[in-house]
């Protein structure tokens, strides 16, 4: 059984998955893509042999669809959701973050609830071969105690990047450093910690002309006791540095470096094992900061439909990060620290 994939919107990301989809998943299929700038629908349909529209709605009416990716500006991804869903019932793929704000995902998650179709938001980082090792670990209790878990994303984005689109860089579409290129990040310091219980935040505006932050530090503190540490920015110079992770426990300690989660720089625990032989080889070379993680991530959507399994990330998944990225912005605002769960209120995510 082969799934038809549809793809809205067809900017920077759009390769990864209509590569993974049209090249290297066996149960799917690319049939068509669509984005309200023809010459960009134009191109990736050229490119990969598809029909291309400027509307979903034409698309969807002329093409048989299984599935729809949703690539859009993030503070458009559950308007957009939302209306396919009711219209046209199909499952959707949503890259991150899944939303801007709290209220949308939740009717997002409703919505696909209430029309029997899955929801999934792309994690791709958790398929990074060093970090599904890193996780096997910390479920075997190799760490004991875990003590302190940090991210660092030191990455370079200059002025042309936002000037690209108008609504890079907006509360309304975008956010900062912190929503685009730091959720993944952050979604994986919470998948390997546990459930967050407050965040202390503050961000800058320091090198790009943008309505939101280029950089940002967090310090959130988890129900399990451990502490975490975000450290995110776009104002590396003059290029990226790294996209990395640090768990350290009281049996051992874990560093996973490179430029994107890729590269296993420490390993070390007290007791050894078998699996600790062959680290080395879990190092990966991706050609940019997305990874390799898309086919995997893509495998699993296409494993739970057919199967009927729950996803690794799932709408009530991929509301965990977005709630912990609400609570750093809340902290900014405010200067205080702010407790999860709670309701935003100064938050300036999704907000015009």
């Amino acid at each position: 059984m082969k799934l038809r994939f549809a793809l809205v919107g067809c900017g920077r990301i759009v390769d990864k998955h209509a590569d993974a989809l049209k090249n290297h998943i066996e149960n799917a299929k690319l049939v068509s893509v669509c984005d309200k700038i023809i010459e960009k629908a134009q191109k990736t349909g050229e490119k990969y042999g598809v029909p291309y529209y400027q509307s979903y709605d034409e698309m969807l009416s002329k093409e048989d669809v299984d599935v729809v990716a949703i690539l859009t500006e993030s503070g458009n991804h559950a308007k957009h959701a939302i209306d396919i869903v009711n219209k046209y019932h199909k499952h959707i793929v949503v890259e991150k973050p899944m939303a801007l704000t709290l209220d949308d995902a939740d009717n997002m998650i409703e919505t696909c609830a209430k029309n029997h179709v899955k929801l999934f938001v792309v994690k791709q980082n958790r398929y990074n071969l060093p970090v599904i090792r890193l996780r096997k670990a910390l479920d075997d209790g190799r760490f004991g105690k875990i003590v302190l878990g940090t991210v660092r994303v030191r990455w370079c984005r200059h002025q042309k990047y936002y000037d690209q689109d108008s609504w890079r860089g907006t509360w309304a579409l975008d956010g900062g450093v912190f929503t685009n290129q730091a959720s993944h990040h952050i979604d994986l310091l919470e998948w390997m910690l546990g459930d967050p219980v407050s965040v202390f935040a503050k961000s800058r505006t320091s090198l790009v002309d943008i309505e939101t932050e280029d950089t940002g530090v967090a310090i959130i503190t988890f129900k399990s006791g451990a502490l975490g540490i975000v450290e995110a920015t776009t104002a590396t110079r003059p290029k990226d540095l790294e996209g990395s992770l640090s768990i350290l426990g009281e049996k051992g300690s874990v560093v996973i470096g490179g430029f994107a989660v890729n590269q296993t720089e420490v390993w070390n625990f007290e007791n050894h094992s078998p699996e600790d032989d062959d680290i080395d080889s879990l190092t990966e070379m991706p050609p940019n900061v997305y990874g390799f993680g898309h086919v995997r991530y893509l495998e699993n959507v296409c494993d739970a439909i057919i199967n009927k399994k729950k996803a690794l990330v799932d709408g009530m998944e991929g509301r965990r990060s977005l709630e912990l990225i609400n609570a750093i912005y809340e902290s900014v605002e405010t200067g205080k620290e702010v407790f999860l769960q709670f309701k935003p209120k100064r938050c300036k995510l999704g907000r015009s």
